[in-house]
């Protein structure tokens, strides 16, 4: 037998075992659909808590520039985040308590102006509020705000219960 002949086989197995591992990979993403539902679900929690505390920051007498900018940060840093939150398969199809809407899918290129959009109002809600004027900051909190509204109204569905 030549040396040819015996890697042949062993090229056989390796391609075999990539390939099966693969198509398993595929099939272990659609099993958790729970596990990323759950992640982005708390991903949306700190969002939403970091942008409440910035906003109830915002009413009181004299507002805190630091604590503002640190909240504004959060809701940047997380707003960053979401496009990776809604793999295929993490939508209402995968029998999963979800608000999620099947759009997010279906039109994709809308979902994704959506998000972009959200990061470049929360990046600027970042960069305004480490300059501490709190007018600049209370406008750029009410556009960011309705970037988020971008995506709540489309994409997102009543709250389940």
């Amino acid at each position: 037998m030549t040396l040819s002949a015996r890697k042949r086989p062993i090229g056989l197995v390796v391609g075999v075992v990539l390939a099966v591992t693969a198509s398993s990979g595929v099939a272990l993403a659609a099993v958790d659909a729970g596990k990323v539902i759950a992640s982005r679900i708390d991903g949306f929690k700190k969002m939403g808590s970091a942008f409440k505390t910035l906003n109830d920051g915002l009413k009181a007498d004299a507002p805190d520039a630091k604590m503002l900018a640190a909240q504004a940060k959060t809701v940047s840093q997380v707003a960053h985040q979401v496009h990776k939150w809604f793999p295929a398969g993490s939508g209402p199809e995968s029998g999963q308590k979800t608000r999620a809407k099947a759009e997010i899918w279906s039109d994709s290129a809308g979902f994704a102006t959506a998000v972009h959009n959200l990061e470049v109002e929360s990046a600027k809600l970042e960069t305004v509020a480490k300059g501490g004027d709190i007018e600049a900051i209370k406008a750029q909190a009410k556009a960011t705000g309705g970037a988020c509204g971008g995506c709540h109204t489309k994409f997102r569905g009543p709250e389940q219960h």
